[in-house]
């Protein structure tokens, strides 16, 4: 049986189970520029004030899980 016709079949049987084929593209983390994106975005949330006013917000809307 050809491959094409092993990865038909077992869609099939997925589907029948009720499951639907979904792809999704991620980063790929391995490459340079995400290797720099993710440093350059990791040291600008560093350099950031811990307490800002847009966390002072979230905190005024957040509600605690034994609330």
């Amino acid at each position: 049986m050809a491959v094409r016709d092993r990865v038909g079949a077992h869609r099939e049987r997925m589907r029948e189970q009720g499951f639907r084929l979904v792809q999704v593209w991620v980063p790929d983390v391995r490459s340079e520029g995400f290797v720099s994106e993710a440093h350059g975005q990791s040291v600008a949330v560093g350099a950031l004030d811990r307490r800002s006013d847009d966390q002072d917000f979230i905190d005024a809307v957040t509600v605690g899980w034994d609330e």
